[in-house]
């Protein structure tokens, strides 16, 4: 299981959202490139990183600072946010992104979803955000009826290896993220799922590796405030994968 810490990016800077409330920003750091390379010195082999301007606009926003963030650091980057065309996929990845991350796109564009695979295989993940089992778009600001499982499913089918789950209401809360609707969505999909979303202590990973371990495909799980709040550091969050 691998560790993902998180970069969100708004307007060039680091943040975190409450619930996925733009308004609800904490600004963290202003140098992105900085945090990415700290998390490396700490010993990352992953870093998750998001374009929250882009989620909202649906359009690139944050180029500047992805472009910063990939260039010196010896990470396998995951982007997402605002992802919604063959065209900008492929931006991504001559910037130099390991995998590209698609949301809205699997709900309101199959078709790109079904194409992506087929052109860059695994380095097309599907984020599947759902707030009480019903998935979110656009940013998470707007609901849908879809159940998380049955777009699990569709991805599937579609060709998808994996995915991204959060449940909306526990991200940036540090509340502990939502394992058994996690730990349920890889056994009905047969997914390999990476947790996102509330983690707050030591205790979340350990259960969330135990989980692994019984044979939940549980691939990582991104953290994010909990390590800019100090609740542990990353080497403190590898350490209980080392166990």
């Amino acid at each position: 299981m691998f560790i993902f810490p998180a970069i969100d990016l708004k307007e060039g800077k680091v943040v975190r959202l409450l619930q996925g409330r733009m308004e609800a920003a904490t600004i963290y750091d202003e140098h992105p490139a900085e945090v990415a390379e700290g998390f490396a010195r700490q010993g990352a082999t992953h870093l998750h990183v998001v374009d929250l301007d882009g989620a909202f606009a649906g359009e690139p926003v944050n180029d500047a600072a992805i472009r910063e963030i990939v260039r010196p650091v010896p990470l396998q980057v995951q982007v997402g946010g605002g992802i919604r065309s063959l065209a900008r996929i492929g931006e991504l990845l001559e910037l130099g992104v390991s995998r590209v991350i698609l949301g809205t796109a699997a709900v309101t564009d199959r078709r790109l979803v079904e194409e992506a695979v087929r052109r860059y295989g695994e380095r097309v993940l599907v984020g599947i955000d759902a707030r009480e089992g019903r998935v979110a778009v656009k940013g998470w600001a707007e609901n849908t009826a879809i159940p998380a499982t049955e777009l699990g499913l569709t991805m599937k089918s579609l060709g998808v290896r994996r995915i991204i789950f959060t449940d909306i209401s526990r991200d940036g809360m540090l509340q502990g993220p939502n394992i058994a609707s996690t730990v349920q969505l890889a056994q009905e999909t047969g997914l390999r799922v990476i947790a996102s979303g509330g983690i707050s202590r030591l205790e979340d990973l350990r259960r969330l590796a135990e989980e692994e371990a019984a044979g939940a495909a549980i691939e990582g799980a991104i953290v994010g405030k909990a390590l800019y709040a100090g609740n542990f550091t990353l080497g403190e969050a590898l350490a209980v994968l080392r166990v």
